[in-house]
């Protein structure tokens, strides 16, 4: 079993430090059976958006109740990881090409980021840039 320290050593962004890490590590704690989906680590790290649909219309926003303090760390994260990580890079710049905005492109590469630390976690494997950003998952919020 891979503990989140190692984890952390193997992350895009390493370089951060003792910045942003320290911050969510023990927030999610490093129990892969405390998260049922990695939709449910998700909504907890507040990164996920709302979607919100009636009849013809449909909205999709920000989660305004979270832990702010994890999602800043997750936001630090991760705006440190498009500027060393070129999977992540690509996966920012395809969503400010889709007419996002830096805020909603970040917090995107956010939720990402919870995803590929759910999949670590779960299986027990160490980050590795290839297999994280190789398959380009399309997101239908914007």
């Amino acid at each position: 079993m891979v503990g989140t320290r190692r984890l952390r050593s193997s992350s895009p962004s390493r370089d951060l430090g003792r910045s942003s890490a320290p911050g969510y590590s023990p927030k999610f704690g490093d129990d892969p059976t405390r998260y049922a989906s990695v939709k449910a680590r998700r909504n907890y790290a507040g990164t996920s958006p709302i979607t919100r649909a009636s009849g013809r219309k449909r909205v999709v926003s920000a989660r305004f109740v979270h832990n702010d303090r994890l999602v800043d760390a997750l936001i630090t994260q991760a705006s440190r990881a498009i500027s060393v990580s070129p999977g992540a890079r690509a996966y920012y710049d395809r969503q400010r090409a889709r007419g996002s905005g830096y805020n909603a492109a970040l917090r995107q590469v956010a939720n990402r980021l919870v995803g590929i630390l759910h999949g670590c976690l779960k299986t027990g494997t160490l980050y590795d840039e290839a297999t994280a950003w190789s398959h380009p998952i399309e997101s239908s919020a914007a």
